[in-house]
């Protein structure tokens, strides 16, 4: 046992009061039990906290239920608490570190009195990578434990690897009373610490996830010269054999997951999947970035997921390799006690029980799933699984994607010239706002590399970490901006998008190896129209040019809008984008 870990523990011990402490081991056997537990014994909010599903049609398959006000992510609630306001950035929550632990340790006191401590050893990315990063969580949460198991890597190896370095990232957490006025995620970046109190969902509890693999690990890389980014990672096979490695960033609703899932519509082509929501980069020894994925499961949204949009995951879904699927949150139907949410079928089973736990009435108008229902699978358990997955080093990186939903303005997609150029284009990349509950919809919210819930400083200083990756970066990839959403005039989508978008992959493929020549626009680098894969596809050059148009008074708004949202990071933006903000703007003028 790792000294420091077990001292460390019995503080929180002391402070939280557990009648007893449990170190998880992370054997498939030990989490059968903590299952059984949870199915017999456990709680939240009057339910059991497994519930079992139809291991005919999902094998070793379980169900939980939320307390109804703990539902998502309260970004409202969370807090990056470093020492002064300036270093979080406007996009982040601040509190002074101090009063934060201060706050925090009120609430923590005695909060486990009549519960278990469990005490959660993981590795974020594979124990014997060089760029992996050994946690402890301690929960009073059967289903964070269960959620951890599946999505990081856990197990006693990790307390090996901390040894007696002291050196490890802590998780404190406690569901507590489930009381909204008394919910509180602190992050406190130069401690490599999160605290975590008052919800048992998701990203706000599976301390692993957004809190320790992307607001921790982002300050923590822009310390020590690497990248924690929200990306996918995968591998784009061509007929050849030859296997072309890409990250993507895509705010949500984009179509992350399904893209790191592909099923590509170009015979010949395979997509291997690594990851579908968090990418580490590091400079590899030949000067090239390399890409790990830190976890090792899928927490994906389930609403929108059904074999027409991502057949590769309801295939992962329905495996069991090794581990265990959860679903948290979607509707029951009662008749064949198989999970249901919208788009998965058509037509709704007839005997619905809504995530709530009640019949589900389809005159109420309200889905049946929780908007925000998910499933938590291994990545094991996925069919397009790249072979590289446990790679120590990581994957090499040839192409970075970055994407938005936009009805106008932004083409299909068009590739920076250069680096500077391509964080300038993610720096300004936003999406659409999809649903009345955000605002008004269809308003551009930026959410620059899909990461503004998530970096863990400040934003411009992040934006600089970024431009100077490029410059000790021997072979940088290259990146790409891409729109699968454009609407006509009539408002139907021009392109259809899923499986052949593999097509515009197989584009990108072909400039990374100097194949096609492109168009130079002010925006940067767009397909010709004979150099772009159409056979197959009922789509003709009009549709084609109507993809690409770039309309100078739409740009000359984008371009203040950008300016706009410059303005809130005063003399921290760095000067490189007001420049390349400038050549936008002149390219347009003409």
């Amino acid at each position: 046992m790792a000294r420091p870990v077990e001292e460390w523990v019995e503080e929180q011990a002391r402070l939280m009061k557990p009648d007893r402490i449990y170190w998880v081991k992370g054997t498939r056997e030990e989490m059968e039990e903590l299952i059984e537990l949870g199915m017999t014994e456990e709680k939240i909010a009057g339910n059991p906290t497994f519930i079992r599903l139809n291991h005919n049609e999902y094998p070793n398959s379980f169900y939980h239920r939320s307390h109804p006000s703990d539902v998502a992510r309260t970004e409202h609630l969370t807090y990056v608490c470093l020492p002064t306001e300036e270093e979080a950035g406007p996009v982040n929550n601040w509190m002074d570190p101090g009063e934060a632990k201060e706050l925090m340790r009120g609430l923590f006191e005695g909060c486990m009195k009549g519960r278990t401590m469990y005490v959660i050893p993981f590795s974020m990315g594979h124990p014997d990578s060089p760029y992996a990063k050994h946690c402890i969580q301690v929960t009073d949460s059967v289903y964070v434990v269960v959620n951890m198991w599946i999505m990081a890597r856990v197990g006693e190896k990790t307390l090996q690897k901390i040894g007696d370095s002291g050196e490890f990232v802590k998780g404190i957490h406690s569901i507590g009373e489930l009381d909204p006025e008394r919910r509180y995620i602190m992050h406190f970046p130069q401690d490599d610490l999160v605290m975590s109190y008052g919800s048992g969902y998701g990203g706000n509890a599976l301390l692993g996830k957004k809190c320790i693999a992307l607001r921790l690990a982002s300050y923590q890389g822009y310390r020590q010269g690497w990248l924690a980014e929200h990306m996918i990672v995968m591998g784009v096979e061509a007929p050849d054999g030859k296997v072309t490695y890409f990250l993507g960033a895509f705010p949500s609703a984009c179509g992350k997951t399904n893209l790191a899932m592909l099923d590509p519509v170009l015979e010949g082509y395979k997509v291997w999947t690594l990851g579908d929501d968090i990418a580490w980069i590091n400079v590899g020894p030949d000067g090239r970035l390399y890409a790990i994925n830190p976890e090792a499961g899928f927490f994906g949204v389930a609403p929108g997921t059904s074999e027409k949009t991502n057949p590769n995951m309801i295939k992962t879904l329905k495996n069991d390799r090794f581990f265990p699927t959860l679903f948290t949150n979607t509707a029951i139907d009662s008749g064949a006690n198989t999970p249901w949410w919208e788009d998965l079928t058509d037509e709704p089973p007839a005997n619905l029980i809504d995530w709530r736990g009640n019949p589900y009435d389809p005159s109420s108008g309200q889905p049946a799933a929780h908007p925000n229902s998910r499933f938590t699978a291994s990545i094991y358990n996925c069919p397009t699984l790249s072979k590289e997955v446990d790679n120590p080093q990581g994957v090499p990186i040839s192409g970075i994607i970055f994407g938005g939903r936009r009805s106008t303005t932004l083409p299909l997609v068009v590739e920076s010239r250069d680096w500077e150029h391509g964080v300038f284009m993610a720096s300004m990349m936003g999406s659409e706002t999809t649903t009345a509950a955000t605002g008004k919809v269809g308003v551009v919210r930026r959410d620059p590399m899909a990461m503004r819930p998530f970096c863990g400083y400040n934003m411009a200083d992040y934006f600089s970490h970024w431009l100077g990756m490029g410059a000790r970066v021997t072979n940088p990839p290259k990146i790409f901006m891409v729109n699968w959403f454009r609407k006509d005039e009539k408002g139907r989508f021009i392109w259809p998008g899923f499986r052949e978008n593999s097509r515009v992959i197989k584009w990108m493929i072909d400039r990374i190896e100097g194949k096609s020549s492109g168009r130079e626009t002010p925006l940067g680098i767009i397909p010709e129209y004979q150099e772009f894969e159409l056979d197959g596809l009922d789509f003709d050059r009009e549709g084609f040019e109507s993809l690409f148009s770039l309309d100078p008074e739409d740009w000359e708004k984008e371009a203040g809008e950008v300016e706009s949202f410059y303005e809130g990071f005063g003399e921290r933006l760095p000067g490189a984008l007001k420049k390349q903000l400038e050549i936008l703007k002149k390219g347009f003028r003409g």
